[in-house]
């Protein structure tokens, strides 16, 4: 039997001690391994460390069972690795068309505390070094903003949002000198940055776009400057999303001795942001700038393979013959373009999807789902997405 072929798609996530990062990680892999979950996905999460997977498993019951949470981790940057792989491969023929069989999500902690203090020694300096350089293979970096804090913050929530941004701010200006190649900007770096509320519960009557506004209200300059540090660090500067996205991020409604995991918000976002998002970006980025050749699937990851395997669907290829420039006369040099599918409205989109469920093409059917699902999250007040 030939082994399957998997693309890694990466996400760092930077927050503060008991910002919500291990709960998030730990009921994104939990629900997953949920009997209604199994029965109904096309696909498994599969955790590549099998004992990270029973840790995080565990946690996720801890939870469901006695509204237990994980203990706060104090500067633990760890990453988690999860495959992505279709229950069914679906027929011969639609395995042969498809350019891989599953996705593989690198997930990047980066603990926030490490930009609000100084390291300790000259080891752990080297460390904080090596992992970040290991999150700059993500195209998608996630500020998380604690809600709680934000909440024990009502009324003066700059004091919170303002020492957040000027500590990642601060940062990343400390290592950017030993990150960049002889001083020369980087290409690979994370490209979107979209800036979520964890613990969202806890802000009931919010919505994205309200919680948009209030970062904007309370601390727009601060991540103007954050944005601006971004900007010097990478080739290609405009060719980055930093206060433009927005999201609502809640693993499960906390009561008082229970935790109601079956209610979480944006999580099902997660997946959909890592493979789709830098697709759709990069459309637009071509859109409004020349993009050299050869820093394409540098800027996100996997692009014509994602949107060779998007547009597997019929419908949606005939579709794309007829837009000027991106036929498959250009061949793979407008492979990124075709990614235009992605521009399609909801119905044809729904319709690409029901035609590779019946094909039994598993992969289009996921991805369409995902290009489904980023939607959704847009008309339910979870996702802000920029469309610059």
């Amino acid at each position: 039997m030939a082994a399957i072929r998997v693309r890694e798609q990466h996400i760092a996530v930077f927050g503060g001690s008991g910002s919500g990062k291990t709960v998030l990680v730990s009921s994104f892999y939990g629900a997953a391994q949920e009997q209604s979950y199994l029965k109904e996905s096309l696909f498994h999460v599969i955790a590549d460390d099998t004992s990270q997977g029973t840790r995080l498993h565990q946690y996720y019951l801890g939870m469901k069972n006695q509204a237990k949470t994980p203990e706060t981790t104090h500067f633990a940057a760890t990453p988690y690795s999860f495959t992505i792989k279709l229950k069914d491969q679906g027929d011969t023929k639609a395995t042969s068309r498809r350019p891989f069989d599953a996705l593989r999500l690198v997930w990047h902690d980066y603990p926030g505390e490490w930009f609000a203090e100084e390291p300790s020694s000259a080891t752990e300096a080297e460390r904080r070094l090596h992992t970040f350089r290991a999150l700059l293979r993500s195209d998608v970096a996630l500020v998380l903003v604690d809600g709680q804090k934000l909440l024990d913050h009502a009324g003066e929530e700059e004091k919170y949002l303002k020492a957040l941004f000027w500590g990642l701010r601060d940062g990343i200006l400390r290592l950017k000198d030993d990150l960049l190649d002889d001083g020369e900007p980087l290409v690979e770096f994370p490209r979107i940055w979209i800036i979520a509320l964890s613990k969202a519960d806890c802000h009931p009557n919010l919505d994205a776009h309200g919680f948009r506004d209030l970062v904007v209200e309370k601390a727009g300059s601060d991540v103007t400057a954050l944005h601006e540090v971004l900007r010097g660090m990478v080739e290609l500067p405009d060719a980055l999303s930093m206060s433009e996205d927005f999201m609502l991020l809640s693993s499960a409604k906390f009561e008082p001795g229970k935790i109601e995991l079956t209610e979480r918000v944006g999580l099902n976002l997660i997946l959909p942001i890592a493979s789709l998002l830098p697709l759709e970006r990069l459309v637009q980025w071509s859109e409004r700038f020349d993009i050299p050749r050869k820093w394409l699937d540098r800027l996100a990851d996997n692009a014509e393979a994602l949107a060779t395997a998007l547009v597997g669907a019929g419908v949606v290829a005939t579709l794309l013959n007829k837009v000027p420039k991106v036929g498959p006369a250009l061949g793979r040099v407008a492979l990124p373009a075709v990614a235009t599918a992605l521009k399609l409205g909801a119905p044809r989109i729904k319709e690409a999807n029901a035609e590779a469920r019946v094909n039994k093409d598993h992969m289009t059917t996921v991805l369409t789902q995902f290009r489904l699902d980023l939607d959704q999250g847009v008309e339910e007040g979870h996702l802000v997405k920029s469309y610059r």
